[in-house]
């Protein structure tokens, strides 16, 4: 049997320092030597602590805060909360130094900018928490399986991944560099559900089932906004620049306007408009505006099967 002792003695693999060799002197940007701000990364594993704990102040008593009474909410609430902005803090402060330091080295801009930042996410937690709540509603009354909003919270992906995202969003909003993405690609692998933080997503949006959907960057989703598995929010083409690369920034997903259903397998793709109390079904492909009050389905396609609408 081999222990630790005679493993010290087996000789390395054949070729091992050749190997390791051309990895170090590989130039191909796949390996960072801290030569930004304090030469630390954001932590993936600190950022799924933060949206725990902010979980656990948006659904007090369901998320985290076990045993909760409401003499002690205050307390709970308010250590809890503490809690996670001390860490988000630190984690902005990587993403700002990161980003935009030049060298290694103490920086107090970003210890600055990261303090207002936090203190800005900080007060748009209120907000964040009324619209998850449009949207837990949203799910109890749009699905005839939900037995109570209780059983949205506690067990429907949807309403974790729109969590994430709308926290997400916050932080896109001002700025921050790589955490949003953190956090929304976090929610995407826990849940299927891929939506970038950049999306606009009005009130009372309910997400059935949800596997595979995709929501892409400059996306505009209104209030009451229903979608079901499999779809697609995405872009059509990518413009490139003098030199070939895709230009970044410019709008290219799709306007969903208020009270718009779309079914599962459907992908909208461009700068498009589906218009209020529009349905869309399942597995329709759309790359023209559609009309408020439509209903576009495989059946009523422009020629027949086949071809877009």
């Amino acid at each position: 049997m081999m222990n630790e002792e005679n493993a010290s003695c087996v000789p390395p693999p054949a070729g091992l320092t050749e190997v390791v060799d051309a990895l170090c002197a590989a130039h191909d940007g796949l390996t960072r030597l801290g030569i930004r701000g304090d030469g630390r990364l954001p932590s993936r594993e600190a950022l799924v602590r933060v949206v725990e704990d902010l979980r656990s102040v948006l659904f007090p008593g369901y998320v985290g805060i076990p045993d909760l009474t409401r003499e002690g909410m205050r307390y709970q609430v308010g250590a809890t909360l503490d809690r996670a902005l001390r860490e988000l803090r630190e984690q902005v402060r990587r993403g700002l130094c990161f980003a935009e330091c030049p060298e290694p080295r103490d920086c107090p801009a970003c210890d600055h900018r990261a303090e207002e930042i936090t203190q800005a996410f900080l007060h748009r937690l209120p907000e964040v928490r009324r619209l998850l709540a449009t949207d837990v509603q949203a799910a109890y009354e749009g699905d005839p399986a939900a037995t109570s909003p209780d059983e949205a919270i506690f067990c429907y992906p949807g309403i974790l991944a729109v969590t994430c995202q709308r926290l997400a969003h916050e932080l896109y909003r001002l700025k921050v560099p790589l955490i949003p993405r953190i956090i929304t690609e976090q929610a995407h692998s826990w849940t299927g559900i891929d939506i970038h933080p950049g999306a606009s997503i009005g009130e009372r949006f309910f997400i059935d089932h949800g596997t595979g959907v995709v929501i892409g960057e400059t996306a505009i989703l209104g209030n009451n906004v229903r979608l079901y598995q499999g779809v697609t929010l995405g872009a059509r083409s990518f413009p490139l620049d003098d030199q070939g690369h895709p230009i970044k920034g410019i709008p290219r997903h799709p306007i969903l306007e208020d009270d718009v259903i779309v079914y599962a397998g459907a992908t909208i793709l461009g700068r498009i408009t589906v218009g209020r109390g529009a349905v869309i079904g399942g597995n329709v492909w759309v790359t023209r505006d559609v009309p408020p009050g439509s209903r576009v389905s495989q059946e009523n396609r422009p020629g027949g099967t086949g071809g877009d609408v």
